[in-house]
């Protein structure tokens, strides 16, 4: 399971070069199986996952106590750790995605044209796609699962901190693939854990049709530079609560205190709280004494603090603090429309959420606020493929191009137009 390495860079070169043509040969193979085949290896991995339980959790182990002796912080240690109930779920999050539908050869458009040529729209693999992540060591199986899913072949290079659990995790997808007589190169991770694989990675367009980045700010910014590859970027997590003037003020604090402390180290969870003026004297105190006594440190605008004074000062970088920990920024807002202006200045465009009993309010948020996911009257933390019926997700999409919001299996595919004619030329 240990990584190699590579004191000659371009070793490295041929040995990613050689990753990439038998990731391209192994997709053409995957484009042309079918669903039942992909979805038994699929099982089979789930099966090897469970099989493989104390292996995974042994070099999780490893992983986590090398983590702690380089300090990385709760949200990081948070992410990478795996326990029994947690592989389980990846196994779990496999047997889902096997029941979704075939996500290939759907006709998505077809029409007729006057000179009789019928044109159908219909959907097909990417092909070769390149995931980038960090600490997360069960995004290996969902990137892996989803991709197989789509007809995907999958170069998946997670971070060198959770090494040992993907390297562990990766040869129970394999088995899962050679058990269905798949190529066990259509899930594959670089040899090495050195960074220069991945710069090598962003430069193989002739084999990699697409790189999906997950992660920091660091880790999209380098990609988004250096890629030759076409990128989908999910960005990091700014993620905001808005009690409106008209919340339900039982909604509001089970809502905020879920959105913050549920999992306070994932990109879903909530790091700014906007309090409408109007809500103040009756939500704001209620709901920050649920957060307070949850354990959360509140940092708050002059207007928070001159009704709780043992809250913090926010400062102005603390809007724009992605901060994976149980920290909260609050501010009270005039009205909606100052709420939608904070939020499409200091958002990432992942997930925003309005608590209302106000229909119109609600529906003129979800129009103006630009995220990929917005929500009405439900958690932030619901930003998740799972949660949304996709079985799992490999990250949640911040751009506007090619797909949008949590990406799953349908997300992995492109289209292609076939043409049924009966003898036309044109004219």
């Amino acid at each position: 399971m240990k990584a190699e390495v590579f004191p000659d860079q371009d070793d490295l070169r041929r040995s990613m070069m050689a990753l990439g043509k038998a990731a391209k040969s192994a997709a053409g193979i995957l484009a042309q199986s079918s669903d039942a085949q992909r979805n038994a290896g699929l099982l089979a991995a789930a099966a090897a996952l469970r099989a493989r339980q104390n292996e995974i959790l042994a070099a999780n182990g490893a992983d986590m106590a090398e983590a702690r002796e380089k300090g990385l912080t709760e949200a990081l240690l948070d992410r990478l750790e795996l326990n029994p109930q947690r592989v389980e779920a990846m196994a779990v999050g496999l047997e889902e995605i096997a029941k979704l539908p075939d996500p290939l050869n759907r006709v998505l458009e077809s029409t007729t044209r006057p000179n009789g040529l019928r044109i159908e729209k219909v959907s097909v693999p990417l092909g070769v796609i390149g995931i980038i992540y960090e600490s997360r060591p069960n995004v290996t199986a969902d990137a892996g699962a989803l991709c197989l899913k789509a007809g995907n072949a999958a170069i998946l290079r997670g971070g060198s901190e959770s090494a040992r659990s993907s390297a562990a995790i990766l040869e129970a997808l394999q088995n899962g693939l050679v058990a269905a007589g798949l190529p066990e190169s259509a899930i594959q991770r670089p040899p090495t854990s050195d960074r220069e694989a991945v710069g090598i990675l962003l430069k193989m367009s002739d084999s990699v049709d697409v790189i999906i980045p997950r992660g920091g700010r660091g880790l999209i910014e380098r990609v988004m530079n250096e890629s030759r590859v076409p990128v989908l970027a999910h960005l990091d997590g700014l993620c905001h609560t808005y009690i409106h003037a008209a919340a339900d003020l039982d909604k509001a604090r089970a809502i905020a205190l879920n959105a913050k402390m549920r999992r306070t180290g994932i990109c879903g969870a909530t790091e700014t709280l906007l309090v409408d003026r109007a809500a103040v004297a009756s939500h704001l105190q209620p709901v920050l004494r649920d957060l307070a006594e949850a354990g959360c440190e509140l940092r708050g605008d002059e207007s928070v603090r001159a009704l709780v004074p043992d809250v913090k000062a926010a400062t102005d970088a603390d809007w724009d603090t992605e901060y994976l920990a149980p920290i909260l920024s609050v501010r009270v807002v005039d009205d909606l429309v100052e709420a939608v202006a904070h939020i499409n200045r200091h958002g990432s465009h992942h997930t925003e959420c309005i608590v209302t009993e106000d229909a119109a309010a609600a529906q003129r948020f979800m129009a103006e606020v630009d995220a990929g996911i917005v929500l009405h009257n439900a958690s932030t933390q619901f930003a998740d493929g799972g949660e949304f019926g996709m079985g799992a997700e490999i990250g949640i999409s911040t751009g506007k191009l090619h797909a949008r919001g949590p990406v799953g299996a349908q997300q992995l595919t492109s289209t292609k137009y076939r043409v049924h004619g009966s003898g036309q030329v044109r004219p």
